[in-house]
């Protein structure tokens, strides 16, 4: 079973609307007859509050459906309200890991560092100490691991996460924790990029201008879950979740442009090998 996550919510939420909404009925007039207020039913239908299975079931009965469809929107109900394994480690159902978690494809241009999948333990150590938030030692760590936890997926047999990436070539030029460290970072990035589910792609320096200059960016997609693509960034006051159908759609073309003017796979490799070299 997956992990219950917004977006299961989201799902579910749609779900329910469309069936009550095939059944002829209002949230005016559906919500007293499953004895809740009006208020709630909207809140429920816009994912905007959870429900249960008993609730769930109650709405199936009210909107006449049976069968196999009964046993899988229950199955999607339980889904939608288990705790994501993020929640062991203090994170809600708020930020960006719980997205990350239910989706099948992953872009991610990254300018500035190495993507968060793609790092090792001491370099996404560094990056959380260098961060302007501040972080107890516990906090820290905690990060660091639920960092490499979000990794495990990109080797899962049974639910793998595919992940698309163009990072900057200065990226592989900036040492963060000495030497050693960023040897190891640099040596896991080629690894990672023999893995079936990584496209790693170096953007060379001498490319000039693109429009990847406006900042690092990520866009998800959730194939199979009937969701639209959502886009993600971070900055120095936080992140922010992109979900305007436009602008995510803008973001799947700067990152397409990103992708074509970059190296290749291969020669991404070569890149990375060649500054390994002359470290």
């Amino acid at each position: 079973m997956r992990s219950g996550s917004l977006v299961r919510r989201r799902q579910l939420a749609r779900t329910l609307r469309e069936l009550r909404l095939h059944a002829g009925l209002t949230i005016e007039a559906a919500a007293p007859r499953l004895d809740v207020s009006a208020s709630k039913l909207s809140r429920i239908e816009n994912a905007h509050q959870g429900v249960d299975v008993h609730i769930v079931r109650s709405m199936l009965d009210l909107f006449d459906i049976g069968g196999d469809r009964w046993e899988k929107i229950l199955e999607l109900t339980r889904e939608a309200s288990a705790k994501g394994w993020w929640r062991a480690y203090g994170l809600d159902d708020r930020g960006y890991v719980p997205l990350e978690a239910e989706a099948s494809t992953v872009r991610e241009f990254a300018s500035s560092f190495v993507p968060g999948l793609l790092q090792t333990a001491d370099y996404a150590r560094v990056l959380f100490e260098t961060s302007l938030r501040p972080r107890s030692p516990q906090i820290l760590e905690r990060d660091v691991k639920v960092r490499m936890i979000r990794q495990e997926r990109l080797k899962s047999a049974e639910y793998p996460l595919e992940l698309l990436t163009v990072i900057e070539e200065s990226v592989l030029h900036r040492v963060l924790g000495g030497h050693a460290a960023m040897r190891a970072q640099l040596d896991h990035l080629l690894d990672a990029a023999k893995l079936d589910t990584v496209s790693l792609q170096i953007l060379p320096t001498d490319v000039g201008g693109h429009p990847g200059l406006d900042g690092a960016f990520t866009v998800l997609s959730f194939e199979g879950l009937g969701e639209p693509d959502m886009g993600y960034a971070e900055h120095p006051m936080g992140s922010i979740h992109i979900e305007k159908a436009e602008d995510v759609m803008r973001a799947r073309v700067v990152f397409d442009h990103l992708s074509s003017v970059a190296l290749s796979p291969v020669e991404s490799t070569a890149l990375i090998e060649q500054v390994i070299a002359q470290m």
